[in-house]
């Protein structure tokens, strides 16, 4: 997916609507276009096009070709095992459920991840899952290229997109008091794209769609700034859940990140939209404050070597408690009490509202992205009215 860049350039987020026209090239790489094979069987007509006519034609085809996406690869394992130089080329990440490794697939920058494989899956069910995946085609979610099978595990290829981690962004342990994403409108922005490319997930193939991310969190998301225009995030693992048997296995072993998880998954293993909607929540929650979801801190009682649990969730609902002096401290400091406040009470209200320990207490992620939206609106006008700048210069690299 997506790897820190040392440097981009923040602009005005766009609004969820509005059509934006590149104004310099990016100084991340140009993600691959979306491409297919036209074939035309005519007969022996002639058409006589004016060079104008000639070249409009030509741009429109382009324009209908890289909107359309790829059919699904399925993958030679020879072809990734000489890509990775036989799994021995440096790893860009390792954990107990998975592996990745960037390189080139067919001329194209991809990034491979190794999973595990929770169900035994055949050549043809992965192509018939494959299939129905790349129907997708949402600029907010990172591209599945293809996939491979080998030994009980599943090699899935995504595109390589430029940028860094959203925890990255957030959080940069050589500078705490840095931040990539330092205006609020910045952040709306991103919490605007998160919310419609989930409920794309989610929806895309019908209101009676049962299709889950599971892997939804800070993370796994890459905040990039294509084009130079805005700075915009994209959703990494789409389709892991599902080609990978996560969303059709129940298992007595339950694998997902701290404090990500929603209660049922831990209980049960069974991973429905609803732990998305979570998790959402608790992403939200770290755009807001900064701060991690779930970490320990030194005890303040002064006692050797004992520490205690903070939770971003508990500690937000503390803030709404104690009403709007108390949603302001909570707020990220960075953002030097610039925001509106009516706002930001919303939004906290909104991610605990994701975060409810019932999950048929959760919104739908479809009502979600309309609340973030207009509160992203909302924002705009305060940003507008209180000329709050939106262009300035960042970087990923500590100062």
């Amino acid at each position: 997916m997506c790897w820190t860049k040392k440097s981009t350039q923040a602009m005005e987020p766009k609004s969820p609507n509005k059509s934006r026209t590149p104004k310099s090239s990016s100084s991340f790489p140009a993600a691959e276009p979306y491409s297919t094979t036209f074939s035309a069987n005519g007969n022996n007509s002639s058409y006589n096009f004016s060079s104008k006519s000639s070249t409009s034609s030509i741009g429109s085809l382009k324009s209908l070709k890289s909107s359309l996406p790829e059919n699904p690869i399925i993958y030679d394992m020879s072809e990734i095992r000489s890509a990775t130089s036989n799994f021995l080329a440096r790893r860009l990440s390792s954990s107990s459920t998975s592996s990745s490794w960037r390189c080139s697939l067919r001329g194209k920058d991809t990034v491979v991840f190794q999973r595990k494989s929770r169900l035994p899956i055949s050549l043809a069910d992965l192509q018939h899952r494959l299939a129905q995946i790349s129907k997708s085609n949402y600029t907010s979610i990172i591209k599945l290229l293809g996939a491979s099978l080998s030994g009980g595990y599943v090699y899935l290829v995504y595109e390589f997109v430029a940028g860094a981690t959203l925890a990255d962004c957030l959080r940069n342990p050589k500078n705490p008091d840095y931040t990539v994403l330092p205006t609020w409108l910045s952040r709306m922005q991103v919490a605007t794209d998160l919310a419609h490319g989930l409920d794309y997930i989610h929806h895309s193939f019908g209101l009676n769609s049962t299709f889950v991310h599971n892997h939804i969190k800070s993370s796994s998301i890459i905040v990039s700034d294509q084009e130079h225009v805005v700075l915009s995030a994209k959703i990494c693992h789409f389709g892991t859940a599902e080609l990978c048997g996560e969303s059709h296995a129940r298992s007595t072993k339950v694998e997902g990140t701290r404090g990500y998880m929603a209660p049922e998954f831990q209980l049960s293993g069974t991973v429905t939209q609803k732990c998305d909607v979570y998790a959402f929540g608790v992403v939200l929650l770290e755009l807001i404050s900064g701060e991690e979801p779930l970490k320990y801190m030194m005890d303040d009682n002064g006692k050797d070597g004992m520490y205690r649990r903070v939770s971003a969730i508990e500690t937000a609902r503390e803030a709404i408690r104690i009403g709007s002096g108390g949603v302001r401290r909570w707020v990220d400091r960075r953002l030097k009490d610039s925001f509106p406040m009516d706002v930001a009470e919303k939004m906290v209200m909104l991610a605990l509202e994701c975060v409810a320990e019932d999950p048929d207490r959760r919104p739908d992620m479809g009502r979600v992205a309309g609340l973030v939206s207009k509160l992203f609106l909302e924002s705009q006008s305060w940003a507008e009215q209180m000329g709050v700048p939106v262009d300035m210069s960042i970087t990923f690299g500590p100062r």
